[in-house]
Protein backbone atom coordinates (compact mmCIF):
# COMPACT_ATOMS: atom_id res chain seq x y z
CA UNK A 1 0.00 0.00 0.00
CA UNK A 2 1.27 3.48 -0.81
CA UNK A 3 0.86 6.59 1.24
CA UNK A 4 0.67 9.89 -0.68
CA UNK A 5 1.71 13.23 0.78
CA UNK A 6 1.91 16.68 -0.79
CA UNK A 7 4.95 18.86 -0.33
CA UNK A 8 4.81 22.64 -0.25
CA UNK A 9 7.42 23.00 -3.00
CA UNK A 10 5.74 23.17 -6.40
CA UNK A 11 2.85 20.91 -5.43
CA UNK A 12 4.87 17.76 -5.92
CA UNK A 13 3.50 14.41 -4.89
CA UNK A 14 5.62 12.06 -2.83
CA UNK A 15 4.79 8.44 -2.33
CA UNK A 16 6.09 6.26 0.41
CA UNK A 17 5.52 2.54 0.82
CA UNK A 18 4.16 1.27 4.10
CA UNK A 19 6.15 -1.80 5.03
CA UNK A 20 3.75 -3.09 7.68
CA UNK A 21 1.93 -6.16 6.45
CA UNK A 22 -1.64 -6.77 7.40
CA UNK A 23 -1.73 -9.84 9.55
CA UNK A 24 -4.56 -12.31 9.04
CA UNK A 25 -5.44 -14.92 11.59
CA UNK A 26 -7.05 -17.16 8.97
CA UNK A 27 -5.66 -18.66 5.80
CA UNK A 28 -6.89 -17.30 2.47
CA UNK A 29 -8.63 -20.59 1.60
CA UNK A 30 -10.87 -20.30 4.65
CA UNK A 31 -11.84 -16.74 3.77
CA UNK A 32 -12.68 -17.72 0.18
CA UNK A 33 -14.70 -20.74 1.37
CA UNK A 34 -16.68 -18.52 3.74
CA UNK A 35 -17.38 -15.97 0.98
CA UNK A 36 -18.68 -18.72 -1.32
CA UNK A 37 -21.04 -19.97 1.38
CA UNK A 38 -22.48 -16.46 1.77
CA UNK A 39 -23.28 -16.17 -1.93
CA UNK A 40 -24.92 -19.60 -2.22
CA UNK A 41 -28.69 -19.79 -2.10
CA UNK A 42 -30.31 -21.44 0.91
CA UNK A 43 -31.52 -25.02 0.53
CA UNK A 44 -34.80 -25.25 -1.34
CA UNK A 45 -34.22 -22.15 -3.45
CA UNK A 46 -32.29 -23.91 -6.19
CA UNK A 47 -35.50 -25.02 -7.89
CA UNK A 48 -34.69 -22.92 -10.96
CA UNK A 49 -31.68 -25.01 -11.87
CA UNK A 50 -33.57 -28.22 -11.11
CA UNK A 51 -36.48 -27.16 -13.30
CA UNK A 52 -34.18 -26.23 -16.17
CA UNK A 53 -32.50 -29.62 -15.88
CA UNK A 54 -35.80 -31.53 -15.75
CA UNK A 55 -37.81 -29.63 -18.36
CA UNK A 56 -35.01 -28.39 -20.62
CA UNK A 57 -34.32 -24.95 -22.04
CA UNK A 58 -37.69 -24.63 -23.82
CA UNK A 59 -40.65 -22.38 -23.08
CA UNK A 60 -43.62 -24.60 -22.21
CA UNK A 61 -46.08 -22.07 -23.66
CA UNK A 62 -44.65 -20.81 -26.97
CA UNK A 63 -42.07 -23.54 -27.58
CA UNK A 64 -39.12 -21.19 -28.06
CA UNK A 65 -35.78 -22.91 -27.53
CA UNK A 66 -33.03 -21.32 -25.51
CA UNK A 67 -29.32 -22.01 -25.12
CA UNK A 68 -26.79 -21.20 -22.43
CA UNK A 69 -26.25 -17.66 -23.74
CA UNK A 70 -29.89 -16.61 -23.29
CA UNK A 71 -31.15 -18.98 -20.61
CA UNK A 72 -31.64 -16.02 -18.29
CA UNK A 73 -34.78 -15.23 -20.34
CA UNK A 74 -36.43 -18.41 -19.02
CA UNK A 75 -38.39 -18.11 -15.79
CA UNK A 76 -39.92 -20.78 -13.59
CA UNK A 77 -43.69 -20.53 -13.22
CA UNK A 78 -45.36 -22.25 -10.28
CA UNK A 79 -48.52 -23.83 -11.66
CA UNK A 80 -50.45 -23.61 -8.40
CA UNK A 81 -49.09 -20.14 -7.53
CA UNK A 82 -47.38 -21.37 -4.33
CA UNK A 83 -43.69 -20.46 -4.51
CA UNK A 84 -42.98 -22.52 -1.40
CA UNK A 85 -44.27 -25.76 -2.91
CA UNK A 86 -41.29 -27.11 -4.83
CA UNK A 87 -41.58 -30.89 -5.26
CA UNK A 88 -38.34 -32.54 -6.41
CA UNK A 89 -40.04 -34.10 -9.45
CA UNK A 90 -40.85 -30.64 -10.87
CA UNK A 91 -44.59 -31.25 -11.11
CA UNK A 92 -45.42 -27.72 -9.91
CA UNK A 93 -43.07 -25.96 -12.32
CA UNK A 94 -43.06 -25.02 -15.94
CA UNK A 95 -40.33 -23.13 -17.76
CA UNK A 96 -41.71 -20.02 -19.45
CA UNK A 97 -39.94 -17.27 -21.34
CA UNK A 98 -40.32 -13.86 -19.72
CA UNK A 99 -42.92 -12.82 -22.30
CA UNK A 100 -45.19 -15.82 -21.76
CA UNK A 101 -44.76 -15.54 -17.97
CA UNK A 102 -45.88 -11.90 -18.04
CA UNK A 103 -48.74 -12.82 -20.36
CA UNK A 104 -50.05 -15.52 -18.00
CA UNK A 105 -49.94 -13.28 -14.93
CA UNK A 106 -51.55 -10.34 -16.72
CA UNK A 107 -54.34 -12.63 -17.95
CA UNK A 108 -55.06 -13.59 -14.35
CA UNK A 109 -55.33 -9.94 -13.32
CA UNK A 110 -57.57 -8.97 -16.22
CA UNK A 111 -59.68 -12.11 -15.80
CA UNK A 112 -60.24 -11.33 -12.14
CA UNK A 113 -61.16 -7.77 -13.04
CA UNK A 114 -63.70 -8.73 -15.71
CA UNK A 115 -65.21 -11.39 -13.45
CA UNK A 116 -65.84 -8.69 -10.87
CA UNK A 117 -63.49 -10.08 -8.25
CA UNK A 118 -63.04 -7.49 -5.55
CA UNK A 119 -59.83 -7.05 -3.63
CA UNK A 120 -57.76 -8.88 -6.24
CA UNK A 121 -54.18 -7.84 -6.61
CA UNK A 122 -53.96 -4.79 -8.77
CA UNK A 123 -57.65 -4.72 -9.70
CA UNK A 124 -57.93 -1.07 -8.75
CA UNK A 125 -54.59 -0.14 -10.28
CA UNK A 126 -55.60 -0.80 -13.88
CA UNK A 127 -58.96 0.98 -13.81
CA UNK A 128 -60.82 2.74 -11.05
CA UNK A 129 -64.57 2.65 -11.41
CA UNK A 130 -66.48 5.67 -10.24
CA UNK A 131 -68.64 8.58 -11.26
CA UNK A 132 -66.15 11.17 -10.05
CA UNK A 133 -65.75 13.78 -12.81
CA UNK A 134 -62.11 14.35 -11.81
CA UNK A 135 -61.20 10.85 -12.98
CA UNK A 136 -60.65 11.01 -16.70
CA UNK A 137 -59.55 8.44 -19.24
CA UNK A 138 -56.18 10.16 -19.65
CA UNK A 139 -55.41 9.76 -15.96
CA UNK A 140 -55.83 5.98 -16.20
CA UNK A 141 -53.48 5.58 -19.15
CA UNK A 142 -53.91 3.81 -22.47
CA UNK A 143 -54.89 0.49 -20.93
CA UNK A 144 -57.45 2.25 -18.78
CA UNK A 145 -58.95 3.95 -21.84
CA UNK A 146 -59.25 0.62 -23.66
CA UNK A 147 -60.87 -0.99 -20.62
CA UNK A 148 -63.35 1.87 -20.34
CA UNK A 149 -64.35 1.49 -24.00
CA UNK A 150 -64.73 -2.28 -23.62
CA UNK A 151 -66.88 -1.84 -20.51
CA UNK A 152 -69.11 0.70 -22.28
CA UNK A 153 -69.60 -1.72 -25.18
CA UNK A 154 -70.36 -4.53 -22.74
CA UNK A 155 -72.90 -2.36 -20.88
CA UNK A 156 -74.73 -1.47 -24.11
CA UNK A 157 -75.27 -5.12 -25.04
Amino acid sequence: MAKFTFSSKGGRVRSTVITEKTKSSRPVEDVVREMKKETQKPAGEDYRERSLAIHGLICAHCGREFDHSNRHLLTIHHKDGNHHYNPPDGSNWENLCIYCHDNIHSRELLGDYFDGASGGKGSNVVYEHGNDSNKTASSTGILGEKLQKALKKKAKK
